[in-house]
């Protein structure tokens, strides 16, 4: 078992049957989101046209219904300030959001599961597990 946290990416591509989550991650593995991510889903919802709105949120909702969201907290935002102070002095430029979701895999002990390794990729502390879109 691992302890794992769903970047956005990867839940977009569930939703579209892009990707199969079950290639990364197992029946026994634990698995959470960070609240960021939340926020972005429900953002999609928001923005969707009225012709996948419905079918958008209820993937959310039952989404946030099954897999627990981590806070933003305190030892988070510690995470969060080693992380942005380590990409600054190193001249890289990270997604606002990545990095949030960066720092809380960092401060709850999980790997982020994502399809698109770029924006976690070499940051201290963070392990990362590509999810390879299908063919």
């Amino acid at each position: 078992m691992e302890r794992l946290i769903l970047d956005t990416t990867v839940l977009i591509a569930a939703e579209r049957a892009t990707a199969a989550i079950e290639d990364v991650v197992q029946d026994d593995d634990d698995v959470a989101i960070a609240a960021i991510t939340a926020a972005e889903l429900l953002v999609g919802v928001q923005l969707a046209d009225r012709r996948r709105r419905a079918s958008r949120g209820k993937f959310v909702d039952d989404l946030l219904a099954s897999v627990p969201v981590e806070a933003y907290d305190l030892d988070t935002a510690r995470a969060h300030a080693e992380l942005l102070a380590y990409a600054r002095r190193q001249g890289q430029t990270r997604g606002a959001h990545d990095l949030v979701i960066a720092a809380t895999a960092h401060a709850r002990a999980r790997i982020v599961v994502t399809a698109d390794a770029a924006g976690f990729h070499g940051l201290p502390g963070v392990d990362v597990r590509l999810l390879e879109p299908r063919e």
